[in-house]
């Protein structure tokens, strides 16, 4: 588990196959769980200056590849005595968002982020979304897009400052909306292979189980 908070930037050393490696100040150890750019990877060589982790086929289809050249976000798993300033984030991507437009103000910067229809119906207004592993709140939910406001302190210390237009970003949607997205879809599959109609009385029943 992550907390969508980055402690430090890494450099990409390499990305040789599966194996990305990453100039940094944290010492690791073989096995640790590390989010480089939102996703969960684990430490499998370490180097002198930092730490290499592979990144499985699966990991690679979901993510924006491109990303991990320059710097990175990277965030140790969390403790259990660690304080939860962001949110619960798993590190497990769900796909790409696109940076479809940028706009400042007198404080912060509006970001409109374009992701698809089945990640967007995971999102809710003033709810909690992980971009490249920052941890955020959407603050408007558009037809194709999520407007997200950056305030300068998170500017400053993340990787927003650099992105533009066109810019490809890891998201990873709440898993609590995720959890509960997927209950209720099964519950409509089970009424609905007994051959009966969702109805209001369903409905309750549903809200009524959790």
């Amino acid at each position: 588990m992550f907390t969508g908070l980055v402690r430090e930037f890494g450099k990409v050393k390499s990305l040789q196959g599966a194996k990305l490696s990453i100039q940094a100040k944290h010492r690791a150890n073989i096995g640790d769980s590390i989010a480089v750019n939102g996703a969960c990877l684990t430490t499998i060589a370490l180097l002198s200056d930092g730490f290499v982790v592979e990144l499985s086929e699966e990991t690679q289809a979901k993510v924006a590849l491109e990303s991990y050249q320059g710097l990175v976000h990277i965030e140790p798993a969390m403790r259990l005595n660690d304080r939860l300033d962001g949110h619960i984030v798993q590190g497990h991507i769900d796909g790409i968002g696109v940076i479809s437009a940028i706009e400042a103000h007198s404080v912060g910067v509006d970001f409109f982020i374009a992701i698809d229809s089945n990640i967007l119906e995971l999102c809710v207004p003033k709810g909690s979304i992980a971009l490249n592993g920052i941890s955020l709140t959407i603050n408007e939910i558009c037809d194709s897009a999520l407007r997200l406001t950056l305030i300068p302190h998170t500017l400053n210390n993340t990787l927003f400052s650099q992105y533009k237009v066109g810019t490809r970003l890891n998201v990873e949607t709440d898993c609590l909306a995720r959890m509960v997205k997927h209950f209720l879809d099964s519950k409509v599959k089970n009424v609905e292979s007994r051959g009966s109609l969702l109805s209001w009385e369903a409905v309750d029943r549903i809200l009524g189980s959790y």
